[in-house]
């Protein structure tokens, strides 16, 4: 399927790796040129040169707030201003309510919250005098269903999807849309983080805590980037015109809502 929207440009937060780079992955597939953001300068170097022509990487990390502007004049460069914006950042620590300080709590705001509402703000003047952009925010399964052991993601995703949902509603009459992917269980770095504190924690191998979160979800498999990008894409498109304010699962059937 051509999705029409070949020679835009997307700037994709936490894009270096993992669902990040699988959505710029798909994005370039479909003749995207694509800004690719992340703080591993050498990574980053790297994925964009994996992509090809029509990709460039600017390195910002984006937990701090002083840089942001200066990291969206800087993604500006390449390709003139994005009129696709695909926001992520690397999952909130595991942890208990009890066991999180006010600092982790305000390093977390910053990186999986704020960063991506700051983005957004600078990125849609743009879209709004086009009259056409999308943003899709990768967020997380936990909105639906709180996961144990994930205090700061639990409460942090829903307080951007609830931003989120107020933005799709305010630019739905300027032909911009705002969805966001909440992915499942997916083998990514981040999830990789928690599977790894889980397996030190309770004293089992890696290759057990892995397997049995497999086993959690009808799928009876963990999830990955090609299961993810194509939607992305697909969102971005010109066809999902009408698709505005939702909130997407790609998680093999983990959460077990109706809605």
């Amino acid at each position: 399927m051509d999705l029409a929207i070949a020679g835009e440009t997307a700037l994709v937060l936490g894009g270096t790796q993992g669902l990040g780079l699988a959505c710029a992955q798909s994005l370039h597939e479909a003749g995207v040129n694509v800004v690719l953001v992340g703080r591993d300068e050498g990574k980053g170097k790297a994925a964009a040169a994996g992509l090809g022509s029509k990709a460039a990487f600017v390195a910002a990390d984006l937990a701090d707030p002083n840089g942001r502007t200066a990291l969206f004049a800087a993604a500006c460069e390449p390709f003139g201003a994005p009129l696709i914006l695909v926001t992520n950042a690397g999952g909130s620590p595991p942890g208990r309510f009890t066991e999180k300080s006010h600092d982790e709590w305000v390093k977390a705001l910053e990186l999986n919250m704020l960063a991506a509402i700051e983005i957004a703000r600078l990125t849609l003047p743009a879209m709004l005098e086009r009259r056409w952009g999308r943003i899709v925010n990768i967020t997380s399964f936990v909105v639906r269903e709180p996961y144990p052991n994930m205090v700061l993601a639990n409460s942090i995703r829903v307080g951007l999807t609830g931003a989120m949902a107020t933005l799709a509603r305010e630019v739905a009459g300027e032909g911009v849309t705002v969805n966001n992917i909440l992915p499942g269980l997916m083998d990514t770095p981040a999830l990789q983080r928690v599977y790894k504190a889980q397996s030190q924690a309770e004293g089992i191998g890696e290759n057990e805590a892995k397997a049995r979160m497999a086993q959690l979800i009808p799928a009876q498999r963990l999830g990955a980037g090609e299961d993810f990008g194509p939607l992305c894409a697909f969102l971005c498109s010109r066809h999902a015109g009408y698709i505005t304010a939702q909130n997407i699962a790609v998680d093999g059937g983990l959460v077990r809502g109706l809605l």
